[in-house]
């Protein structure tokens, strides 16, 4: 069954709405969202470009589609038919872009439709039992097949993304080092050409002090 459901933008990982009765039941719960916020956060870094996935953690999977820069997220008990899972994302993804989609772009805060809640726990009860003959049926639909949709597992997905970040850091230290090397070279350079011209520089200014006194006296 559907233990959890999130809606985030995927440009920057900001969460829409969520069920807010998810985890009342669910052992670690707070672990499980801790993991969907890490995911959100590499999906709005690029870091998994698949549509849909299905990502396993424990005795849970989260399933996902990705629309319209919003990414719908369900997690549920590894016996829930995938078929439905996504599905059920689908119902979620059409009516919040039917209610939502205007102001998604403009959204600035966390849970701005939070109203949303409504909608998820409605459409939830429909697919609790999957034996109704309503969900039977869509397990049945041949047009609709979630067999080419990718399941990993949730470790190496964030691990993904921390080995990214790790060397997207990397990338920025050896920048910012090269930059600091490239300023101390020009200084180096700077301080060779004066020791170099500076006798000269001297020379030719007394030489042109002479010069001018001699003038002078003359």
């Amino acid at each position: 069954m559907v233990k959890m459901t999130m809606i985030a933008r995927v440009t920057d990982g900001l969460p829409l709405a969520e069920g807010l009765d998810d985890g009342r039941d669910l052992a670690d719960a707070e672990m499980y969202k801790q993991q969907v916020k890490a995911l959100f956060k590499n999906l709005s870094k690029g870091h998994n470009e698949a549509s849909r996935m299905s990502i396993e953690t424990g005795p849970y999977v989260f399933h996902y589609i990705i629309e319209g820069r919003v990414c719908y997220l369900t997690m549920c008990d590894r016996a829930y038919p995938k078929k439905l899972a996504f599905q059920y994302l689908e119902d979620l993804k059409n009516e919040f872009e039917r209610v939502n989609g205007a102001q998604i772009e403009t959204a600035a805060r966390p849970y701005a439709f939070i109203k949303f809640d409504t909608f998820i726990q409605k459409t939830k009860k429909l697919y609790l039992d999957t034996r109704t003959q309503r969900n039977i049926a869509k397990l049945n639909d041949e047009l609709y097949e979630v067999h080419q949709i990718m399941t990993r597992n949730v470790q190496e997905v964030l691990g993904v993304g921390e080995k990214l970040d790790q060397v997207s850091q990397m990338s920025s230290r050896l920048t910012s080092e090269s930059r600091i090397y490239a300023d101390k070279a020009r200084d180096l350079n700077r301080q060779a050409l004066i020791r170099k011209w500076a006798p000269v520089a001297i020379v030719l200014g007394v030489v042109f002090l002479l010069f001018w006194g001699k003038t002078k006296l003359w």
